[in-house]
């Protein structure tokens, strides 16, 4: 597939509200997408807002949570130094990417939701007819984006994004900024989530593609795989 990905991950380190916790990229949400995109032969960047080396989540790195595939990247020595020095959005040519891609982690609820940057890269990719797509907390770039008619992208549009519930399950609600999931409404979108917590939950709506948390993330990938083979 002639296809190229652009992936964007956050810079963001720690809850402002408590400095002792450290947060960043969920690394899961980066290496599911990139093994469904790279088995599929697609072409990919790993971007960041400012650029430079990527703090990762280290509640991402635990036993019982970093998986088999996850841990393998994880282990890669070629695959993290892709992490090490990202490029920054400035300079980035949205015309050569079929695909843009948010890794979560909760850091994005704070670099992703107000750089205006970010912003006008996404409506330029939508609304040039690109694909656009989320995972988790990643869905925190989405949430203020405005199309050229003032209105916001999510506006009308099915998807999903991590659930506030579940903030409290893994024990951080009290260190987040906000409730993702009540802003997204809030914004107009038509939000779902899964039955149960923590399961799997992807929501299409024509090239606009969210996963609600990073057990989403693999079918996500697979989800806008299919999209862009449309384009």
């Amino acid at each position: 597939m002639n296809k190229k990905a652009l992936i964007v991950v956050t810079n963001h380190s720690d809850f402002e509200n408590s400095k002792a916790e450290s947060t960043g990229l969920w690394l899961s949400e980066l290496t599911h997408f990139y093994d469904e995109f790279e088995k599929a032969g697609i072409c990919m960047d790993i971007v960041s807002p400012k650029g430079g080396k990527i703090p990762i989540d280290k509640r991402s790195l635990g036993r019982l949570v970093l998986d088999k595939a996850a841990r393998k990247r994880y282990e890669d020595l070629d695959f993290m130094s892709l992490l090490e020095n990202t490029k920054s959005l400035s300079g980035i040519d949205w015309n050569e990417y079929d695909i843009l891609y948010f890794s979560g982690g909760h850091g994005a609820m704070w670099d992703f939701t107000n750089d205006d940057e970010l912003h006008i890269l996404i409506r330029k990719m939508y609304e040039g007819g690109k694909v656009v797509s989320a995972v988790c907390h990643g869905v925190a770039a989405l949430q203020n984006v405005r199309l050229s008619n003032g209105e916001y992208l999510i506006k009308g549009k099915k998807g999903t994004g991590f659930p506030y519930f579940d903030e409290t399950i893994i024990g951080v609600k009290r260190f987040v900024p906000y409730n993702l999931e009540k802003t997204l409404k809030e914004r107009g979108m038509i939000y779902s989530k899964a039955m149960l917590p923590l399961m799997r939950h992807t929501v299409v709506d024509g090239r606009l593609i969210t996963g609600q948390n990073p057990n989403s993330t693999t079918q996500t990938a697979q989800k806008a795989l299919e999209v862009i083979q449309n384009l």
